[in-house]
């Protein structure tokens, strides 16, 4: 009950770490009833993560990328597009269970963990490209950023963390069923990924990173030609000539899977060659820095759009 009391305090005010509550936990459990709107940029960035609208790592604070999966919301719900979290909005975002829920750190999870080579080669003899971190994987998990799980957990030691710790984060779980895609839409200028149904209705909204170079973004219309999960990376020295030990290597490296791959746990490939959508080792980079010439999301989204796509989908990148 713990929980329900420290998610009801931190819901109505995003910014601040949970507040103590006078109630006893029964009561204050029993007031938060749901289904009701979202009251914060908390709860509406968690309410759009359930529909497949991300805001990148779910911090509570109401900032471009949330704004821009917002007015995507709205115009797909019919209302005005604002990008605000206005009565009418709010009144649309509703939540069905609890914003915050409690998760236990297995075994199995600390077992995943481990260093992360900082060479590419050191990196190619690695069984598994890991979290670092319990707080990396928790953060992953829940589509947030470490920041919001550290504030939402203060009393965590993350140094020390052994199996069967409970702790509280953002319930992302979806809601309802995922409609067909009927095209990838890619937005440069906005740095936008967007699934649009074959009616023309955006279905699924995603921050992106794309290419540095203007004449590395293929505007056009491309189709995806493979769907890969958990992929291995083939790190080509070629690709990366600012990187002095690339220089040196003079070959090719095959990376092994994991969410600190390159191109994080999942690859859509497109019929140009080199090209593909993919995840990313660095979540709270998306949207903010660019690529060498994919389109990279974050790893909790690249698995999202694995559910949309499949061979020969259009994807039309547009200016």
């Amino acid at each position: 009950m713990v929980f329900l009391v420290l998610a009801a305090a931190f819901c109505s005010a995003a910014d601040a770490p949970p507040a103590a509550d006078s109630k006893p936990p029964e009561k204050a459990a029993d007031a938060d009833n749901f289904p009701r709107p979202a009251r914060s940029w908390l709860e509406a960035q968690i309410v759009l993560a359930r529909h497949d609208f991300s805001c990148g790592p779910i911090d509570g604070v109401g900032g471009p990328q949330s704004a821009a999966a917002l007015r995507a919301y709205q115009d797909s719900a019919d209302l005005p597009i604002t990008g605000e979290l206005d009565a009418d909005t709010r009144q649309q975002l509703v939540l069905n269970a609890p914003p915050l829920a409690p998760l236990t750190v297995t075994v199995a999870d600390l077992g995943r963990l481990q260093p992360l080579s900082p060479t590419w080669l050191g990196k190619s003899e690695q069984t598994a490209l890991e979290y670092q971190t319990a707080l990396e994987l928790v953060a992953e998990r829940t589509h947030a950023s470490q920041a919001l799980i550290r504030r939402l957990n203060p009393e965590v030691d993350w140094t020390r963390i052994l199996p069967g710790q409970v702790v509280l984060a953002p319930s992302v779980v979806r809601d309802g069923q995922r409609g067909a895609a009927g095209r990838i839409r890619i937005l440069l200028s906005a740095r936008v990924l967007e699934v649009l149904d074959p009616n023309g209705r955006v279905i699924a909204h995603f921050p992106v990173s794309i290419a540095e170079k203007v004449d590395k973004r293929p505007v056009g219309v491309l189709h995806v030609t493979v769907v890969i999960r958990n992929p291995d990376y083939t790190f080509d020295p070629d690709v990366f000539p600012e990187s002095a030990e690339a220089r040196e290597l003079g070959r090719k490296l095959t990376l092994p899977p994991g969410p600190r791959n390159p191109v994080g746990v999942a690859w859509i490939g497109l019929d140009r060659p080199g090209y593909g959508i993919h995840g990313t080792p660095a979540p709270e980079k998306v949207g903010r820095t660019e690529s060498h010439g994919c389109f990279r999301l974050a790893n909790w989204d690249a698995l999202t759009l694995l559910e949309f796509a499949s061979e020969g989908l259009p994807v039309a990148v547009e200016p």
